[in-house]
């Protein structure tokens, strides 16, 4: 079964962290969650993404992004790993909780089970995956990655914003687009309010279809 995708809910699970016990629903309150699990602890891949996650934690933050990390080891290992996280990421400091599940149970009420990995002893791991959850406790957007390849945080901040700002105003980003550059109106709004809602003005590219859906704008 595929994992946690697009508008499915957060399960409100409680859960055990590095940072004591918490509802998920609490934590994400009425803020941006990124959530992303990892197949263990002590691995290189997952040592790095983390490290790099604290080292972007503070770019987060200016978004109103809160973080949790997810490995189904337990607390106490957690604790242990972030040591060397820290250590290899040059001393950013991993601020952020990390779930634990030496059980296995909160993969499986996730659905965040990988299909193909298991850790030393045969059993399931976590998938690579990073779900990004809006103040609704929605999944606005999911990756999911195989065990052997490690994630871009500058790709994570970049969809942080377009979310950010396609939920503000009812726009879209366009292909390749980053912060500062033009994005395109929604399609929902009609010329007449495109007036309205954008008085800077907007540009509609000239196509063959002679069609008028493609415009762009700044916000």
């Amino acid at each position: 079964m595929p994992g946690l995708t697009i508008g499915d809910d957060l399960p409100n699970l409680e859960v055990e962290t590095t940072h004591g016990k918490m509802k998920l629903h609490d934590y994400v309150g009425d803020s941006y969650t990124i959530l992303f699990s990892h197949p263990g602890d002590f691995t290189p891949v997952c040592t790095t993404e983390l490290g790099m996650m604290a080292a972007y934690a503070s770019k987060f933050a200016e978004r109103g992004v809160r973080l949790l990390g997810f490995s189904c080891d337990d607390v106490q290992s957690h604790k242990e790993w972030i040591k060397d996280i820290e250590a290899y990421n040059k001393g950013h400091k991993v601020t952020y909780p990390i779930i634990a599940d030496p059980k296995r149970e909160l993969i499986k009420q996730l659905n965040m089970v990988d299909p193909d990995e298991t850790d030393s002893t045969g059993q399931k791991v976590p998938s690579r995956a990073l779900h990004i959850v809006g103040p609704d406790k929605k999944i606005k957007l999911s990756f999911l990655y195989p065990a052997s390849t490690g994630r871009n945080m500058d790709e994570v901040l970049r969809v942080v914003d377009s979310l950010q700002k396609a939920a503000k105003h009812k726009v879209a980003t366009p292909v390749n687009w980053k912060p500062g550059d033009p994005v395109v109106i929604s399609p929902s709004v009609s010329n007449e309010q495109a007036k309205e809602m954008f008085p800077q003005g907007y540009d509609t590219a000239n196509l063959p279809s002679g069609k008028d859906y493609l415009r762009f704008t700044n916000v």
